[in-house]
């Protein structure tokens, strides 16, 4: 089944946009560090993938270990640092976030 979205009204009456309709099915946050976590080909840490979400440190770590909870992505401690890696899963899950977002 297809839907295609052409108009959609907000609560307050203006009319939602492509950034408001894919917000209503994901959660920001957690979807864009899995974005981020794709795209990057460089270690990730959480202090980093805060600011690039524009989300708290603190914030972030807890998306992060729900995230951990449910295998999308892995620690990997290197010296006093954990560096943030997706699992296979989780790349997938990004990847199909990705898709869907340029949908909308």
């Amino acid at each position: 089944m297809l839907f295609v979205i052409k108009e959609v009204k907000g609560a307050i009456g203006g009319i939602m946009t492509k950034k408001d309709i894919f917000e209503v099915f994901f959660r920001r946050k957690p979807a864009m560090i899995l974005v981020a976590l794709r795209k990057s080909t460089r270690n990730r840490y959480g202090s980093i993938l805060a600011k690039e979400v524009d989300c708290t440190y603190s914030h972030a770590v807890k998306i992060l270990q729900e995230m951990e909870r449910a295998k999308l992505v892995d620690f990997e401690k290197q010296g006093r640092i954990k560096v943030i890696k997706l699992t296979d899963n989780g790349n997938r899950v990004a990847e199909h976030i990705e898709k869907i977002r340029g949908f909308l």
